[in-house]
C-alpha cells in the first residue's frame, strides 16, 4: 500500500483504472445515482440551488449511510466531496474523482481520498479503501464493457461476527466450492445453495480476500466475496449486481435465499 505524506500533514491515497466509453458515457456511471448504484453500492445524489448536486449518500448496509458534501461539480470531468467517512473522531475526508478521455475510446478514472492528520491513526483505514478499491474498479469496467444503460439490480447480503477473517472466509467459501478459486476458473456453485454459475475475474487472499465472479446465471451480472476485520469482529459481504430485463425480478427472487444462507451460516445477518 502506498499511503502519500506530506509535510503539511496531508496524507492521501489513490486508485485509478482504465474503462471503456466517453467521458460523458463514464460520468453517468460514477457520478449520478442509478449509475454508481450499478456497480458500487445503493447510493442516491441530491440537489441544491440550481439543480448541481450538494450531497451523495452512498448506503453501506441499515444505519450506514455516508454523507459527503459535494464542494466542486465539472462534470464530465471532476468533481469533490468532503465526509466524515472514516467515523465520527476522524479528520475530515476530501474525496476527488476524475475522469481523463484517453484515445482508443477510453477514459482513466481516478478516485483520490485525503485527510490531515498529525498521526498515523487513520492509516489502516486508508490502506483499507486502497485495497478494496481494485475490485470494485472491475466491477465497473465490466459494467461498463458490458451491462451500460441496462437495467440493474443489486443486494447485499452481510454478516458481522466473531472470529478472525481467514476462518470465516472458509466457511463462506468452502459451501461454494470456492476454496480454490483461481483467474479464469468457470464455475457452478455447490449443491445445497441457490444455483449459481459463471467465471472467476479475480481472487486475493490475505487479512481483506476478495472473489470477483462474472455470472451467466440466474441472470448476466457480477458477484464480489469479500471479507474483512472490524475492530473485534469481522465482515463477510457477497453482493449480487444483475443487469438486463429480467434483473429486478431475478435479484427479489433470490435476495431472501441467500439472506437466509448467510443467517444459517454466520447466525447474524444484515439485510
Amino acid at each position: 500500500m502506498s499511503i502519500r505524506k506530506e509535510s503539511s500533514g496531508r496524507r492521501s491515497i489513490q486508485v485509478e483504472v482504465e474503462v471503456p466509453g466517453t467521458p460523458e458515457e463514464v460520468w453517468q456511471a460514477i457520478a449520478t445515482g442509478p449509475g454508481v448504484s450499478s456497480w458500487f453500492v445503493p447510493t442516491r445524489m441530491e440537489t441544491g440551488e440550481g439543480g448541481t448536486p450538494s450531497r451523495m449518500v452512498l448506503n453501506f448496509g441499515p444505519g450506514m449511510d455516508s454523507v459527503a458534501a459535494v464542494t466542486a461539480w465539472e462534470p464530465p470531468h471532476r468533481f469533490t466531496a468532503e465526509s466524515d467517512g472514516l467515523g465520527p473522531d476522524a479528520p475530515k475526508m476530501a474525496t476527488e474523482w476524475s475522469v481523463e478521455a484517453r484515445s482508443g475510446g477510453v477514459c482513466l478514472v481516478r478516485v483520490v481520498h485525503s485527510l490531515f492528520a498529525s498521526t498515523d491513526d487513520w492509516d489502516d483505514q486508508l490502506e483499507g479503501m486502497e485495497s478494496g478499491w481494485p475490485a470494485f474498479f472491475l466491477i465497473l469496467k465490466q459494467y461498463l464493457s458490458q451491462f451500460k444503460g441496462q437495467a440493474s439490480s443489486a443486494f447485499y447480503p452481510m454478516a458481522f461476527t466473531a472470529g478472525s477473517v481467514s476462518s470465516l472466509w472458509s466457511r463462506l467459501v468452502v459451501p461454494l466450492g470456492l476454496e480454490h478459486a483461481a483467474q479464469g476458473q468457470e464455475w457452478r456453485s455447490a449443491a445445497g445453495v441457490p444455483p449459481l454459475s459463471g467465471k472467476v475475474q479475480f481472487a486475493r487472499g490475505g487479512d481483506h480476500p476478495h472473489l470477483l465472479i462474472q455470472l451467466d446465471a440466474p441472470a448476466p451480472g457480477t458477484l464480489l466475496l469479500t471479507a474483512c476485520p472490524m475492530g473485534e469482529q469481522s465482515m463477510l459481504s457477497m453482493s449480487f449486481y444483475f443487469y438486463g430485463d429480467s434483473a429486478t425480478r431475478l435479484a427479489s427472487r433470490d435476495e431472501p435465499l441467500w439472506q437466509a444462507w448467510m443467517k444459517e451460516r454466520f447466525q447474524v445477518p444484515v439485510s
